[in-house]
């Protein structure tokens, strides 16, 4: 492929398909925040998405982009000057060493099928390839791209250029008002309200506890600031245990400031939820993640919801399961090996 990076506002894609006024274009900063807004709220319904967005919650995200430079790693299509889509790429290193190249796009639902999105998904893949190349050449690296079971479109055009399923993911939810299994805590373990002092360890037991997950990216300073200034950030909702001055385990518990209603009910996050190595398997994720529930309940929320990795290797879709949780949706993840 041919298509290059220029840093003028235009981009010209020979492959891009024939319809009139249409043009694709570099992102301009945060006059882009409300067209990125109007076009991820349009897709929203139509792709399944639970989360809603707002202009704060776009220039928070924006303003805390790691590996990513949305002036050369985005792209926006425009047909007679309005904005229908946009795509945008990022990289990161996982744990076991591979270099992942993550691409996303939104593109609205009366503008698909016309060839708009493949253009885009091409000119990603081509800036991907320009950012691999100053990576070692010894390590493995893949295009990462994901979808939930309404997008069907997605799924299709990942499929056609060679890209192949790899991970399953549930968001899965309960009602507050189906019964509660016995959970008892472990002895000598007890929940602690997340004073500041204790944020920083929180964040550090985190980082540690899913450290060995799959697609696990290690947190920088610059994730733990965006972390603690997000507007999910809610340390009174957490249930933490604690061993002594050790972190045992956790569940974060947020609300969803822009969507705290889906489908009329009033919804709880009892995400993420981990036990560190030493304190596994002695049914203290079972009891933080009943208290969890049992605290939104006396808060007055209907349901409570949480994501899962289905393969996760400690069992964590058989516990939610085991505490009433049911699968709303699945999620997929792609990927395709980059040729050295």
């Amino acid at each position: 492929m041919s298509t290059s990076i220029s840093l003028t506002s235009s981009i010209v894609l020979p492959e891009a398909p024939v319809i009139p006024g249409l043009k694709f274009r570099h992102f301009r900063g945060e006059a882009d925040y409300p067209v990125i807004l109007d076009i991820f709220n349009a897709c929203q319904v139509v792709d399944g998405s639970d989360s809603t967005s707002t202009l704060e919650s776009v220039a928070h995200n924006y303003s805390h982009l790691e590996r990513c430079n949305p002036f050369t790693d985005m792209i926006f299509a425009e047909v007679d000057g309005q904005a229908v889509a946009y795509g945008r790429v990022w990289w990161s290193q996982e744990g076991a060493g591979e270099y992942i190249y993550n691409s996303l796009g939104w593109l609205k639902p009366e503008w698909r099928r016309k060839g708009i999105g493949t253009a885009i998904l091409r000119y990603l893949e081509q800036r991907i390839y320009e950012i691999a190349a100053q990576h070692p050449v010894k390590d493995d690296k893949f295009v990462q791209c994901s979808h939930n079971d309404l997008q069907v479109g997605l799924a299709a055009l990942l499929k056609a250029n060679g890209y192949q399923e790899v991970r399953w993911g549930y968001l899965m939810s309960r009602l507050t008002t189906d019964p509660l299994p016995e959970a008892p805590m472990p002895p000598d373990l007890e929940v602690r309200p997340a004073t500041q002092e204790r944020i920083r360890p929180v964040w550090d037991a985190l980082q540690e506890a899913f450290s060995e997950s799959w697609g696990f990216v290690a947190g920088t300073e610059d994730t733990y600031q965006s972390w603690i200034s997000g507007r999910e950030f809610k340390p009174e909702l957490w249930k933490v245990a604690w061993d002594g001055q050790e972190v045992a385990g956790m569940v974060l518990n947020f609300v969803d400031p822009d969507n705290p209603v889906v489908d009329g009910r009033k919804r709880g996050w009892t995400d993420p939820i981990c036990v560190r190595k030493p304190w596994r398997r002695l049914g203290l994720a079972r009891s933080l993640l009943v208290q969890s529930i049992q605290m939104f309940r006396e808060l007055g929320f209907d349901e409570t919801a949480l994501g899962v990795d289905t393969q996760n290797p400690n069992h964590a879709l058989t516990l939610y399961e085991g505490v009433g949780y049911k699968m709303v949706r699945k999620g997929t993840t792609y990927r395709k090996k980059l040729e050295r």
